[in-house]
């Protein structure tokens, strides 16, 4: 038996990083990097303060909607069914939104960078 080495073709291989190297050295740079920094922190914020909302809005639907605590969908009560499965494709939007919005903000920070 032979081994075979597996390799990526080298048109696949990552662009040099000199260009944001370089941005980050310069006052400029910087000045770039902390507002990137800033603003995936309150992309954080923003999106875990709006994942918290919605999950505490869980248990005020529960106490304004009469009824609906001894609700049973296939003999689990409706409060466990929400909580136990729908809270995951809340989760999963949230954590799209994240990462869709934070490759935006690298990408501005990179087309600017490479202005530098």
């Amino acid at each position: 038996m032979s081994r075979v080495r597996v390799t990526a073709p080298r048109s696949a291989a990552l662009p040099p990083r000199d260009s944001r190297e370089a941005a980050q050295d310069s006052e400029v740079g910087q000045v770039f990097v902390r507002s990137l920094i800033r603003s995936q922190l309150r992309l954080a914020l923003v999106v875990a303060g709006g994942f918290l909302l919605i999950l505490g809005a869980f248990p005020l639907l529960l106490a304004v909607v009469p009824g609906l605590k001894e609700t049973r969908i296939a003999g689990i009560p409706f409060d466990w069914l929400l909580l136990g499965a729908g809270i995951y494709p809340l989760i999963g939007l949230s954590a799209w939104l994240y990462i869709r919005t934070a490759a935006r903000n690298e990408a501005r920070y990179r087309d600017l960078a490479k202005d530098q």
